[in-house]
């Protein structure tokens, strides 16, 4: 016992004598920095023999993300496969599904799909590519086909949480970055990219408000159809939140910027949603914005749930940086290596409880080290 006292004095006095900045080092050694959490969106794992998954795992892992948002279509068994790595190495699992696009199957009836204001099917006429075959939100059918595609994948284990996908409808205005791409000029709401027109979704509004939107001058002046529609979309969400907490999982969804921009292009009434989670697309670029509105548009985001529930703002990461100025397509476009620093910082200052990658396929060895830096927080 005299000689443990005797090597505890030692010790003692030894760091007591060392240098200022020898004391420094080892406090800086003792204190671990707290990390924003990070969140990351990508899929085509299902294939891929085990060893290679979880060798990619491993370095999102290490490069500091916490948790995937993973695409595997709607077999369960892809989950189950790619989830089990994912928690093998630490990584949290979120199933993403997109929800109202849907290609047809036999599970879907052609009647399901959305209506556009000339009376053209999404499934016959997409409106701007060819899988925007939106599924209307009026009909039981699509509930139920939802219902049972959700449930199945919530009742995997390794599932950690549902992650809702194109839960809206199409895009009545684009985001102002995409009309050249697309010849267009979105000043106003066109009829052939509003949806849903169908007898259904027509005939409930005017049972409901004693208004024939059909007959209206201009239905995009006419507020009460904008609201109806909203809620359609809220109730396909919150339904489907009681079905997956019913399995005792989680459920959260990729939405519009806003919610301002979410309800002017695309129905989103997101800050009324009965969700555990929310992960805005901040992706400035399609807006002709820079970082700095990555940080006004989160604030916009974090005050409209009043703290209901956290805010992760996504991230549009730019592949080929050194390239970005020469690619026309702005989906070729997002954050280079020195954006990423200040997008991480203004989301968060904002109060985001996190960002999400769009996605780590997309981001160079020189994101990596950006990215990397502006995660660290000194506790």
């Amino acid at each position: 016992m005299k000689k443990l006292l005797l090597l505890f004095v030692a010790l003692s006095l030894g760091f007591a004598c060392s240098s200022p900045k020898e004391k420094s080092e080892r406090q800086e050694t003792a204190v671990e920095p707290a990390k924003i959490p990070v969140h990351a969106w990508l899929g085509g794992y299902n294939d891929k023999p085990e060893e290679e998954i979880k060798a990619k795992f491993t370095e999102f892992k290490e490069h500091g993300i916490d948790a995937l948002m993973y695409n595997g279509g709607h077999d369960p068994a892809s989950y189950e496969k790619v989830g089990k790595i994912a928690k093998e190495v630490g990584l949290g699992f979120h199933a993403w599904i997109p929800t109202m696009v849907q290609h047809k199957t036999d599970e879907i009836d052609a009647d399901w799909y959305a209506v556009n204001g000339l009376g053209e099917s999404a499934l016959e006429k997409p409106a701007y590519v060819p899988h925007y075959t939106f599924l209307c939100p009026s009909k039981e059918g699509t509930y139920n086909f939802l219902e049972n595609m959700y449930s199945k994948v919530a009742q995997v284990k390794e599932v950690d949480a549902i992650h809702l996908d194109y839960i809206r409808f199409p895009d009545v205005i684009l985001a102002r970055g995409l009309w050249d791409k697309y010849g267009l000029t979105m000043d106003r709401e066109y009829p052939q990219f509003d949806y849903c027109y169908c007898d259904e979704c027509t005939g409930d509004f005017k049972e409901k408000t004693g208004i024939d939107i059909k007959a209206a001058e201009d239905p995009s002046q006419v507020e009460e159809w904008k609201q109806f529609r909203y809620d359609l979309i809220t109730s396909i969400v919150n339904r489907l939140s009681d079905m997956v907490h019913g399995h005792g999982k989680e459920i959260n969804a990729a939405v519009f910027p806003g919610p301002s921009n979410a309800m002017k292009m695309v129905r989103q009434e997101w800050n009324t949603w009965n969700l555990d989670a929310v992960f805005p697309m901040n992706y400035n670029d399609f807006y002709l914005e820079g970082t700095d509105w990555i940080g006004s548009i989160t604030k916009e985001e974090v005050d409209a749930v009043e703290g209901k529930f956290p805010v992760y703002s996504g991230l549009f990461i730019c592949p080929n940086p050194e390239k970005k100025a020469e690619i026309e397509d702005p989906e070729g476009h997002g954050l280079i290596p020195s954006e990423m620093g200040a997008a991480i910082r203004n989301s968060i200052a904002s109060g985001a409880r996190g960002v999400c990658l769009f996605t780590p396929g997309r981001m160079t060895d020189e994101h990596w080290v950006e990215f990397e830096k502006a995660i660290k927080l000194k506790k």
